[in-house]
This record gives structure tokens, sequence and C-alpha cells, in this order.
């Protein structure tokens, strides 16, 4: 049975609406249609309207029965031909309601009348007594006819309607996506040719949707893109995969802006599967895109800021920070960057000359290329990196230092540079120099948002620059007080063989620490003794370093008052507890009387070790406030810690000191040092004093390189803190450089102490001194004996210098004091005076010594006459 052709899309169940029309129209008579006239009839070629549609057949015999049933009734109402043929159609398929009007209609078309309408209708159970069958809606023309016996039956044909309402709701939303999508819309053939284009599609291309049937996409691509698209076209109808937002670049006829369109692509299938083209729906994402490359620069602009604030810095060295600075925007801003700063700021002056007209000296301290082998191409001839240099007055570069805003230079033809950025470094209100940022031919030029980047960029390795001068400056200032307060060159001592070293924290690091409170001093005391001190101000900077040399100087001034060790440190945890107080020392003491909170930052504290060595006696006394022990190297014996009470450190108060005295075999190595030289983050106290002890094996080695080899061995680690070394070996006084006798209570002592004095200085061939020395050693034993208690010691000893003194068991100090023209005594002291290069007293255990000191001849002192001295005092 041919079939009627027609046009329709997929199916779907038609509405209840249209249900309850068809079963009104059919149970109230519907009017009846004449059979189509013009219909052509032919078979159905693939693709035709039949691959959509549901049209089956069947005939009615005379008898009101089925008696063919076609194949694609069949496949309609599920029921095969041989259960079909025989049934009544009315019954089979009809509602028991309808039945009735349903036999009449039957009735008029067994009398020859053709019918046409929409019918409701069940599927016959499918096993009969199983229940309702499915319900459905068709359009049913009946033709009659007649059979071989001339008796009158008929032709049913039947079209699903559900099929054909899924058609009316499958072209209405195809006119709705052409015609009322806001996306272009194409439908393209199997040659690749556009078949139907919606009005968007031609909004942007221009014309009317029929003017674009038969384009190809090299029609509104350019040919590389048009290609691309072409085989993504063909491999879209080849496979049948979809292709989702691929982006397509081109331009739109007349306009010379580059757009972006976001396409989807997939294969358009008949309804019997063949591919018939494809659907290609593109999107405007031009301003999307433009908004994605504002984001992602915004992004890397803050990802860059955040950067150079975690790298940026980290160093207080003002050429390594420069580096950092193009560590981060090489190559991630630019291809090529340097740094040029005021030389007179990195000198120290505060306002280099120049600075105001941009022509004043500046080196460059750094320089990074992201192409190798590429040198700076900016203004004027390249300069080298710490090559000192100026730009010329009328340069961008001078501009920019001169009115402290970015200036943007451009390439020159046929260079590697295409734009160059020279943003002046601007901190606190103060140019400290110019960085410039470059970008090579084929990058993307400097905008607006790159030179406020740049701006920042440069701002803040400005800060972190001046940040490191300053903190330079006031380094090197606290470093040379510190120094100044130190030593001068080698120390010399009477019976040892000094050396020492010191090292400042942080010397040999890229981040220069502040100074610290570290000092060792080496002070000649009377009888050629001397005082060896090592202390360590608790804390770092300026403020240290200021304490350290209030606590030097009255170690000296103590010392030079020949007191005791341990109330040498007394004194001084006076002195430092007094540091602190705006009264001073008596202030201090007032205050601890009374409870009050301490104020943590005005408190100081420091370490001490003193120690007084005798030359004649080879024997040494300490005492320590809160310092490390002293190391003892004995000939043949191995290095050992000399056990000293620690005592409290310095500035604490309320502790005696005690004192140790050790006698010190010729030729033993004595050590004194810092916590900086045994102690750091990385090792302990004990291991670092253990190592410490360990190096010194040799104590017979030149001292010099004794301290070279202890600080080459041991793990300093000194950049953490100060080191003081302080080493000494013995050398006693030998024992013809002595002379020393006992004198009793008598006036018959001064004749003899004269003649002692004269016999011992002729042994030493130190003629020149006899008269003056025997001269003063009779007016001292004289003194002796008119002031003083107890027997007479005489003592001369011969070194650098010769001294004289003279002891007794008086406890009574002799006063200098200047005698009238008309006094008769009084005149001793000053004589000895006149006479002597110095002189003093000191107390002892067992009562005083006064002593004096005179140059040998060779010397660079000259000898005063004892006449002239003796006609000056009248």
């Amino acid at each position: 049975m041919s079939e009627i052709p027609a046009k329709a899309t997929e199916s779907e169940d038609p509405s209840d609406r249209a249900r309850a029309e068809a079963v009104r129209a059919f149970a109230y008579g519907a009017g009846e249609e004449a059979a189509p006239g013009d219909a052509m009839w032919q078979s159905s070629p693939p693709g035709s309207i039949y691959d959509y549609i549901k049209v089956a057949s069947f005939s009615i015999g005379p008898d009101g029965l089925v008696d063919q049933w076609s194949l694609r009734a069949e496949q309609i109402f599920g029921i095969p031909a041989d259960r079909a043929v025989g049934m009544d159609p009315i019954d089979a398929f009809i509602d028991p309601d309808l039945r009735e009007r349903g036999q009449r209609k039957m009735a008029e078309i067994l009398d020859g009348r053709e019918w046409t309408g929409v019918v409701p209708f069940r599927m016959p159970d499918p096993v009969p007594g199983g229940g309702r069958g499915e319900q459905g809606l068709a359009e049913v023309y009946v033709m009659p006819t007649r059979s071989l016996e001339g008796e009158n039956a008929a032709v049913c044909i039947v079209v699903d309607v559900r099929t054909l309402r899924s058609i009316e709701t499958d072209l209405a939303a195809s006119q709705a996506i052409f015609g009322q999508s806001p996306f272009g819309f194409l439908l393209i053939d199997p040659d690749l040719r556009v078949r139907r284009a919606n009005e968007r599609f031609a909004s942007i291309f221009g014309g009317t949707p029929d003017d674009h049937r038969g384009k190809g996409v090299h029609d509104y691509l350019p040919r590389p893109e048009a290609d691309r698209v072409s085989a993504t076209l063909r491999r879209v109808l080849e496979t049948g995969d979809s292709i989702t937002d691929m982006h397509v670049t081109g331009f739109v006829p007349g306009s010379d802006e580059r757009r972006h369109w976001s396409i989807n692509l997939y294969r358009v299938n008949s309804g019997s599967g063949r591919p018939i083209g494809i659907a290609w729906l593109g999107t405007d994402i031009t301003a999307r895109r433009a908004a994605a490359r504002e984001a992602a620069a915004a992004r890397r602009n803050l990802a860059l800021l955040n950067e150079a604030g975690a790298r940026i810095g980290n160093s207080l060295d003002l050429e390594t920070t420069a580096r950092e600075l193009l560590d981060v925007v090489v190559p991630g801003f630019c291809d090529l960057a340097t740094v040029d700063l005021y030389q007179g700021l990195l000198a120290g002056d505060e306002t280099p000359p120049g600075l105001a007209d941009g022509s004043a000296e500046l080196r460059r301290v750094a320089f990074s290329s992201a192409v190798s082998d590429a040198p700076f191409a900016g203004s004027g001839p390249p300069v080298a990196v710490g090559a000192v240099h100026h730009f010329p007055f009328n340069s961008p570069c001078a501009d920019a230092l001169r009115t402290a805003r970015p200036q943007s230079i451009p390439g020159e033809e046929g260079g590697l540079v295409q734009s160059t950025l020279a943003v002046p470094m601007v901190a606190h209100d103060t140019v400290v120099g110019l960085a410039q940022f470059s970008r090579t031919k084929g990058s993307e030029p400097f905008g607006d948002r790159d030179r406020d980047l740049a701006w920042e960029l440069a701002a803040r390795a400005a800060v972190c620059i001046d940040n490191a001068r300053l903190y330079r400056r006031e380094h090197e200032r606290a470093l040379i007080l510190q120094r100044s307060l130190l030593p001068p060159g080698d120390p010399v001592a009477s019976g040892l063989d000094i050396a020492c070293r010191y090292l400042p924290g942080n010397s040999s690091t890229d981040r220069p620490s502040e100074v610290g409170g570290d000092w060792f001093d080496v002070i000649e005391l009377p009888g050629h003794r001397t005082a060896l001190v090592v202390g360590d101000v608790m804390g770092r900077g300026l403020r240290a370093a200021v304490a350290m040399g209030e606590l030097r100087t009255a170690v000296r001034t103590l010392a030079l008052l020949d007191l005791e060790p341990a109330e040498v440190l007394s004194a001084l945890d006076e002195i430092a507890r007094g540091l602190g107080t705006p009264g001073g020392v008596q202030q201090a003491t007032r205050a601890a009387r009374r409870p009050r909170e301490a104020d943590l930052s005005e408190v100081y504290l420091a370490t001490c070790v003193y120690a007084v060595y005798d030359s004649v006696t080879r024997r040494c006394t300490f005492a320590n406030a809160g310092h490390l022990p002293p190391v003892l190297v004995e000939p043949g014996e191995p290095a050992l810690m000399l056990d000293v009470p620690p005592g409290m450190p310095l500035g604490v108060g309320g502790e005696p000191f005690e004192e140790v005295e050790v006698d010190l075999p010729e030729g033993a190595l004595l050590a004194l040092y810092t916590d900086g030289l045994v102690e750091s983050r990385d090792h302990p106290l004990d291991e670092g004093l253990q190592a410490f002890v360990g190096t010194l094996t040799d104590p017979s080695a030149p001292l010099e390189d004794v301290c070279d080899h202890v600080l080459n061995t041991l793990d300093t680690h000194h950049g953490e803190d100060d080191i003081a070394l302080l080493m000494a070996r013995v050398q006693g006084l030998p024992a013809d450089s002595v002379g020393d006798w006992t004198l009793p209570r008598e006036p018959r002592s001064v004749g003899r102490a004269r003649e002692y004095a004269r016999g011992q200085l002729l042994s030493w061939d130190l003629e020149p001194l006899v008269d003056t020395t025997e001269l003063l050693v009779s007016e001292l034993v004289t003194n002796a004996l008119r002031y003083g208690e107890g027997e007479i010691r005489l003592r001369l000893l011969l070194d650098r210098t010769l001294v004289c003194e003279v002891w007794d068991a008086g406890l009574v100090q002799p006063r200098r004091r200047r005698a009238r023209d008309t006094d008769e005594g009084g005149r001793g002291l000053q004589l000895v005076g006149l006479l002597s290069a110095a002189w003093g007293s000191r107390r002892t255990p067992r009562g005083k010594t006064v002593w004096f000191e005179l140059p040998l001849p060779d010397g660079d002192t000259g000898l005063t006459d004892p006449a002239e001295a003796l006609l000056s005092l009248f």
C-alpha cells in the first residue's frame, strides 16, 4: 500500500487536549472530508517523510471484519496479521462507550461513503483477558471499495497522530532557534556549505539569512583559521563526535577589530540515522576574552607584587636587594632590567650633589637579561655592573630622576629592545636611583597597567634599598665606635707574648648584623704586671657598643687604681647597674632598695673575666663575673679549663666575687674568649667548649698561627655573634732581671739601699740611671722609715723599663703636696714625680708599695737632670 508523503521530525506524545477534541469529534459526528484529488502516489525513497511519521493500511471486508493487515499496521498496533485478520475493528480498537457510534459509522462506510477523521483507539489486549491495552490517537481515511464478488468493502489509511503533533512542535522549536536565538546558528550540509542561517548570524556578517546560503567557512574566516575549522567540520561529519567551546578568531565585514567566537559543533542525522549536515552554534566571546585578559593581567600583577613582597628586602645589603628586584621582574615582567643607585648615597652622603637635576653620578649595581648574551641597550653606551656613570641632562633617564616620574623610551631602529620604562626609585620622598625595564621586539608593549606595576615594584625595592643604606650607615658608625674602643694594634705586655682577634658579627655574610658588645683589653700595671680583660655586654646594636665602651673605660680606670681583681669586678657591677639609671650609680643603689618592676630595656648586663699576671712570680689572679672559664695549656700537657668561680654577671648585684690564684709555668698558653667563638644556634655550648679545647694542642707554636688555627678549625658561625679571642704565652722575667732586698727599720738602711741600687744598676750596665735611681730610692726609703711600719723591702725590676718598688707594712698611702717656699720638707714626692716617668702606690695584703719607673737610656724618653729638677722645686 502506498503512503502519503509529508514533512516531519521526531514524534512526541499528543497532549490531553488534542485527545479530548478527537473523542468529541468522533462521538458527535465530525464532518466528512473529500479525498485528496491531486496527491502523488509513489514509493518512498530513503530520507523521505516516511522516515518520521507512522502510516499504515488495512482493509475491511463486506462483513465489517479485517480481511487484510499490512506490515506497517503490525508496527503501529503491535498485532500480527494472523491475529488481526477476522477481528472487528470497532470491538478491537474502540472504547466501549464509543462502540455504538462506531458501528453506525462502519455501516455508512460499507454503504459506500468515504470518511476521514481523528479516532481515539486502544490497543487490543496483548493476551486475551489480560486487561486494557495501550491507548492512542489516529487519523483515519476510509475509502469504499468492492470485493471480487461485487460486495461493498473498505480500505483504511491510518496515521499516528502523536507523530504529527510532535512534528508541529519540532517545527515551532526549529523556527524559534533560527528566528529568535541570540546566538549565531548555521546548518551546514555535507559539502560544508551553509544550508540555513539565522537572523543573529546575518546581523553580524551582514545581509539576510538567505544571502548566506551556499557559502563556506573560507568566506568568513582568514585562510589558516578557515582550514582549521574545515578540518574540524569534516571530522565531526565523519565521526559524529561533538565539539564544544572551540575558539575561532576572525574579522567581521567593515571592521579591523579582531573578534573571537566560541563554536559548538554536532552532527545532524535524519530519522533513519543518515548524516545530513552539521549544526553550528557560535557565541561572540570577544568581550569575555578581553575581560579574561584583563583579569589574567591583574592576577599576574598581583602575583608579581606578592612575589616581590616575599623576595625583595630579605637582605640588608644594597646590591643583594637590587638583584632581588631583578630576579622578580625578569622574565615575568620584562626581558632586560638594570638598577642604578646614586654613588653618593652608597658612600654614605645624605644628599648627593646634582640630585635635583638628575646628573649626579650613579653606580650600576645589578643587571639581568632573559636573552642570552644580550647587553642592556638603554640610552647611551653600555654600562658594566659596578661602573660609575651619569645620564646626560636632556636624556629621558635624567628627566625621570629629576621629576621622579616614569618615562617611556622607544627602542632604536634595528635594535633588540622594543621599549623601555625608566622608573625612578623613590623612598621616603627621596630618589635613591633608577630602575630600567625593557621588552624585546615581539613582546607585548608596555601599557598603563605595566607602568603602574613598574612604579610599585620600584617603590618597594627603593624602600628596602634605603632601609639597607640607612642600616649600613648606622652599622658602620657603630662598628667604627666599637673598634675605636678596642686596643689599637698589637698589645704589648711585660712577661707575656700577646695575640688577639676580634671579629664583628656577620662581617662575612650578605646580611650585616648589629654590632655587639664584646671587648678585650690588655692593661699594663705597675711592677711589670699586666691585667688581661675579656667581656661581653648582652644585646646588640649601638646601645651595646656604647655600654661596652663605658665599661672598658671604667675597667682601665679601676685597673690604674691597682685594685684587686675581685674589687675591680665589684666596682664594675655598681657601674653597670648605674648605666641603666638616669641618676647613675647612686640612683641605682637607692632604687634597688625599694621594690619596683624592672624595665628590661634599661638593664645593662655583661659578663667579664679579669686577670692580673705578675711577670716576676708568674702568678695570675683571676676573678670572673658570669663569663666562660679561661683555658690553660701547659707545656707537654693537654688543655684544660680553669676552675674559676663564675659569679653573677655585671649589673645583677648583690653577690661578691671570688679570686683564684694560679701559678703559670714558663711557656704556658692562656686563652680568654667570648661565647661567639664556642656557641651558635647549630652547636650547643658544651660541644663548642670541647672543640675549642681540642684545638689548643701545641702551645709552642707562634701565637698568631694558633689564633688562625682556632678560627679556621672551629665552626664558629661568627656571623651570629661577635668573637673576641685573647691569647697570652707566659714569658716571666729572668731571675737576673730582679733585685730584691730586705732592709731593717733603722736609719742606716737608707745608705744601704743606695748601695744595693748602685751595684744592681752597674751589673745591668745602666750607669746613666745610677744617680737618679740613688736619689729616688733614698727618698722612698726615708719616707718608709718616717711614715711606715715594719721592715722595708726594696725591689728593682728590669724589663722594657726600670721599676723600683719600696714595700712596708704601713697602710697610710703617701700623698703628694706642694711645699711652700718657707717649708723645709715636703718636697720628696715632688722630686720623685719630676725625675721619674711615672710613680704611684698600691695596697698589698700586708701593707703598701710605693714605686717609680724610669725609662732605659736607649729608650725614646730622655732622662731628667737631677740638678735641674732640684732647682725647679725652689
